[in-house]
């Protein structure tokens, strides 16, 4: 009989091929990962196929030009501020709270003017407003 007591051996953790796994992981990962350039984003415009029943009384178009220009219902503003719209749309025998306010900017029109015509509906009290689009034309890529 061995009477003598063993030493116990500790376990050991080799960590060397837990290592190598995960840097082939991370070597699968860098090569497969596909990287996206937001600068370079490529925007398209919502189109609209269908019209909706409208109730053109109660519309009120305000159409902003390429320059900043506005008009309300075809009848141009003088000036390019927001006061000089909300007048405007004041004078509008249209202009109500039930109204609906359709806003036609053109496609180079500047961010801030479609702004300021919000703006200005919001000071005249407007609170539905929509944005006109344009039906695609077949076969064409916009």
């Amino acid at each position: 009989m061995n009477f003598r007591v063993r030493s116990k051996e500790e376990p050991e953790i080799n960590l060397i091929p837990f290592i190598d796994v995960l840097l082939v992981i991370l070597i699968f990962l860098m090569l497969t990962t596909t990287y996206s350039r937001y600068t370079e984003m490529q925007l398209k415009l919502p189109v609209a196929d269908v019209e909706a029943q409208r109730d053109h009384e109660r519309e009120v178009l305000v159409s902003v030009s390429a320059e900043g220009r506005f008009s309300v219902n075809k009848q141009g503003v003088n000036g390019r501020g927001v006061t000089d719209l909300v007048s405007a749309l004041k004078a509008d025998a249209k202009v109500g709270p039930e109204s609906v306010l359709i806003i036609h900017a053109d496609a180079n029109a500047k961010h801030q003017s479609v702004v300021n015509v919000m703006e200005a509906a919001r000071r005249a009290g407007l609170t539905q407003i929509t944005f006109a689009t344009v039906s695609p034309t077949p076969g064409s890529t916009r």
